[in-house]
């Protein structure tokens, strides 16, 4: 019986992690106007100001003010006339097309690069496509890699024009401040680099989450009963289940690094450090289960899937908070460890037991297929 102090306790713990999830909250909604995300078409209208666009889209269209960078991926990405970006722009895309203002760099790859005439770039123009073509002002230098490259009459560069074209053409009209020089070596070299443009960091988290999510709803269709007692395990000694967590999290690295001093131990520490990996993921995920689990139950609601959902996306937000984040992730592992040794323990225990004359299995081990 749960005494009335232990259910004060579990209110109190279970608003406090209402209370952190939704100061995780808070912090994606203080940077609402730095565009973080994937839609399919994402527009900065004139009279609207961005701190930067970091995403996955259809189409981007700057007719407003960015102030900051914009690195994204694309099928369309437009600076319109009257368009600002304050920063950079670094894009994989279709199309790109210039009008506007952009005080710094511009790195691009994609399959038709335009700058238009009324277009003002204040730094480096690096463009790899199949079709690049400047009729703007660049005070800085290009670099542009292409089957066919267009230097227009009102074309306007302040540095160096280094290219790499099966097809050039140069209007008398255009003028370049330093040199034209055709380089060979350019290739594919053209555009943003691998370390300039890399996918938002929102993208792997999400990844994350999937994948946890896969995993989460695997165990819970094949081991339901084994799945509930995990999270009950974890519900009724939270202190025991993180202690044992703990323990096993530094004993077993202990023990695999003792078999590598040896040569026949050699292939087992290497199959063990395999089996321990996927084994701290699986209690990783089972660990964040049972908190959700046991939060929906404070509020008097039972459903593993709902549990599993608020457990992997809530500790997907703790994660995200800057300093502590991993400090929540590591107690959701320790306890996921823990009981998970704990269960199992209990599970072998009870291997000398038959049902209808086989061998058990995890879930028929505690004597419950009834799923939560």
């Amino acid at each position: 019986m749960v005494t009335t102090a232990s259910q004060n306790v579990a209110r109190a713990a279970a608003l406090l992690v209402a209370v952190a999830l939704v100061l995780s909250l808070g912090a994606g909604v203080a940077t609402a106007q730095s565009y973080q995300g994937a839609a399919g078409t994402i527009v900065v209208g004139p009279d609207e100001t961005y701190d930067s666009i970091e995403g996955v889209a259809g189409t981007i269209i700057v007719r407003g003010t960015v102030t900051g960078d914009i690195a994204a991926a694309a099928g369309t990405v437009h600076v319109t006339e009257g368009g600002q970006v304050g920063g950079d722009i670094e894009t994989a895309a279709g199309a790109v097309r210039i009008d506007g203002t952009v005080t710094g760099d511009v790195s691009v790859a994609g399959g038709t690069v335009e700058i238009g005439e009324t277009a003002q770039i204040g730094g480096d123009l690096d463009a790899g496509a199949g079709y690049v073509a400047v009729h703007g002002t660049i005070d800085g230098s290009v670099t542009a890699g292409a089957e066919e490259l267009v230097l227009g009459p009102t074309a306007s560069v302040g540095g160096d024009f280094r290219y790499d074209a099966a097809s050039f053409t140069r209007d008398s009209g255009a003028s370049v401040g330093g040199s034209v020089v055709q380089d060979d070596s350019i290739g594919g070299d053209a555009g943003p680099s691998p370390d300039q443009f890399t996918l938002p960091s929102w993208v792997g988290v999400v990844y994350g989450l999937l994948v946890n999510f896969l995993l989460g709803a695997l165990l819970l269709a094949v081991f339901p009963s084994f799945s509930a007692r995990v999270a009950d395990r974890i519900a009724e000694s939270p202190v025991r289940s993180g202690g044992v967590g703990l323990l096993t999290l530094i004993a077993v690295p202990l023990v695999l690094v003792g078999l590598l001093l040896t040569i026949v131990g050699i292939p087992l520490s290497l199959v063990g450090a395999v089996a321990f990996g996927i084994t701290v993921w699986v209690a990783t995920v089972y660990g964040q289960f049972a908190v959700g689990t046991w939060a929906l139950s404070v509020a008097k609601r039972d459903n593993r899937w709902l549990g599993l959902a608020v457990g992997l996306i809530g500790f997907a937000l703790l994660g995200a908070v800057p300093v502590v984040g991993w400090v929540f992730e590591l107690l959701a592992l320790l306890l996921g460890l823990g009981a998970l040794a704990l269960t199992l323990r209990e599970s072998y225990q009870r291997r000398g037991s038959s049902v209808d004359g086989r061998q058990t299995t995890l879930d028929e081990a505690g004597g419950d297929t009834t799923t939560i």
